[in-house]
C-alpha cells in the first residue's frame, strides 16, 4: 500500500516548506532588528543595573526581536566593550528564554489560512512604503506570512506519512527522553532556532507524528542547542565576553537536567491548565511553562551561577592589561577645565 507514496513529492515539499518556514523566521527576525536593534541594545545597556531588571529587558527585547540568540551574541558584544558586566548579562539570558516562547504561541494560532494575504501585505508595505520604519514593519510582516505558509507546506507534505510504518517506529524511538533531547540539541545547533525547531515540532505534531511525551523532551534539547550562537560569536573575545555563552550553557543544562526528572508531572500540568486545546497548542504552553519556571527557578541563584562561572573561566592577567582602563579621568574635575584638560592629557599619555 506504501509503495504508491509520492516520496519525491513529499520530500521536496517538506524541504521546500521548511526552507520557506526557516527563511520566514529569518525575515521576520530581521526586519524587526532593523525596526528595533539598536534602541534594543540602549535598552539593555540601560536597564540592566540589576537581575530582575535585566529578566524583563530580556523577556521584552526577544519578542521585539523575535530571536533570542540574536540577543545572547548582542550581550556578548556589550560585555566586550564593557558597556554591561557579564553578571547583569545573566539576568537577560533568563528573560530571552522567556522571550523566545512569544514566537511559539504565535504559531500555536494556526493563521495558514492568511498566510499569503499576509505575505502579499508585508511585501507591499516593502515595496511602497515611503519611510524605513513602514519598509522594516513590512518585511517583518511578509517573514511572518512566509512562516505560516512554510508550516502548511510541510503539514501538507506529512499528511500521506501518518500511518506509514516505519516514520511511526522512528518518532516512536522519540518518546525515550535522553534520545530526544539528544535529537532536538543536533537540529537546534544546526539550524541555529530554538523558536523554528519548536515550529517544526507543533507541524508534526499537529498531523500526528508526535505526542506531547516526545515533544516536551524535543524542545529540552532545543533549549542547549540554542547556545551554540553565543558560544560561536564569543569565541576569541574577552573571558568576560565568553563567561555570557558559558552562563546561558550551564542555566540552560542544569535546568534540563533537572525538568527531566519531572516530564510526567509537567504533561499532566500542561494538560490541565491546556484542557480544551489542541496539541500545537499544548507544545506551546509546555515551552512557555518550562522557560518561565526555569528563569524564577535560577534568577536566586544567579550570584551562584555567577561565581561557578568565574571558577570555570578565571580572569588571567595577561588578558587584563589587555582591557582598555582609565586612570585619570575624572567627572569632579569637569567643574575646572584646566584640570580636566590635564588629566585628559595625562589619560592619552598613558
Amino acid at each position: 500500500m506504501y509503495t504508491d507514496l509520492p516520496y519525491s513529492t513529499i520530500a521536496v515539499t517538506f524541504i521546500g516548506g521548511l526552507a520557506m518556514f526557516l527563511y520566514g523566521i529569518s525575515t521576520m527576525s530581521d526586519g524587526m532588528k532593523k525596526l528595533s536593534g539598536e534602541r534594543i541594545r540602549t535598552l539593555m545597556t540601560a536597564l540592566t543595573s540589576n537581575r530582575f531588571t535585566g529578566l524583563f529587558v530580556g523577556a521584552f527585547a526577544t519578542m521585539v526581536i523575535q530571536s533570542s540568540s540574536a540577543i545572547v551574541v548582542m550581550l556578548v558584544s556589550l560585555v566586550q566593550a564593557q558597556l554591561v558586566t557579564y553578571t547583569q548579562a545573566m539576568g537577560v539570558i533568563l528573560g530571552a528564554e522567556i522571550g523566545t516562547t512569544f514566537t511559539a504561541q504565535l504559531i500555536a494560532f494556526r493563521l495558514e489560512d492568511y498566510a499569503l494575504l499576509v505575505f502579499a501585505s508585508g511585501l507591499a508595505m516593502k515595496i511602497l512604503g515611503r519611510t524605513p520604519a513602514v519598509r522594516q514593519w513590512g518585511e517583518a510582516t511578509a517573514g511572518f506570512g512566509l512562516l505560516f505558509f512554510g508550516m502548511q507546506l510541510m503539514s501538507e507534505a506529512m499528511a500521506p506519512l501518518r500511518s506509514y510504518p516505519p516514520l511511526l517506529l522512528l518518532l516512536h524511538q522519540l518518546e525515550v527522553p535522553l534520545i530526544s533531547i539528544a535529537v532536538g540539541l543536533c537540529v537546534t545547533a544546526i539550524i541555529q532556532s530554538s523558536s523554528a525547531f519548536v515550529g517544526i515540532i507543533m507541524v508534526l505534531a499537529q498531523q500526528g507524528s508526535l505526542t506531547l511525551e516526545a515533544s516536551i523532551p524535543l524542545m529540552l534539547g532545543s533549549n542547549i542547542g540554542t547556545c551554540i550562537t553565543g558560544a560561536i560569536a564569543s569565541l576569541g573575545m574577552f573571558r568576560a565576553a565568553r563567561r555570557v555563552s558559558l552562563a546561558q550553557i550551564l542555566i540552560n543544562v542544569g535546568s534540563v537536567t533537572f525538568f527531566l526528572f519531572w516530564i510526567p508531572q509537567a504533561i499532566d500540568l500542561v494538560r490541565m491548565i491546556s484542557a480544551g486545546a489542541d496539541l500545537p497548542r499544548q507544545i506551546a504552553n509546555a515551552y512557555t511553562l518550562y522557560n518561565v519556571l526555569m528563569a524564577l527557578v535560577f534568577l536566586p541563584l544567579l550570584p551562584v551561577v555567577a561565581r561557578m562561572v568565574v571558577f570555570l573561566l578565571p580572569d588571567k592577567t595577561e588578558e587584563q592589561r589587555l582591557i582598555p582602563a582609565v586612570w585619570y579621568l575624572r567627572a569632579s574635575a569637569l567643574q575646572t577645565p584646566s584640570m580636566a584638560l590635564g588629566f585628559v592629557r595625562a589619560a592619552m599619555a598613558r
